[in-house]
């Protein structure tokens, strides 16, 4: 099971968050961005543009923040955080 945790946050306070789960046998890209699509989606948001840094910090860590600059609306947080929870077994 893939598991990805989406959290919204203003002044270091958790406004929001969710787990999306993913059984499905995709690739682990697609398990992530179609999970943070649904996140998206679950908190009526845009869905934010991948930068360089969020792909160097997903990459290190299985996690990133998502600022403003990942947005191109107006966002009311300070940053989106995603996480990875749980992977499928190799």
């Amino acid at each position: 099971m893939f598991r990805l945790w989406v959290k919204t946050f203003q002044n270091t306070h958790m406004l929001r968050d969710t787990v999306i789960c993913d059984p499905s046998e995709d690739t682990r890209t697609h398990k992530v961005l179609h999970a943070l699509e649904a996140a998206c989606r679950e908190f009526d948001l845009p869905c934010p543009i991948w930068l360089e840094v969020n792909v160097a910090d997903f990459k290190r860590s299985a996690k990133t923040r998502f600022t403003q600059d990942s947005f191109i609306e107006a966002v009311p947080f300070d940053y989106l955080e995603i996480q990875v929870l749980e992977e499928d077994p190799r």
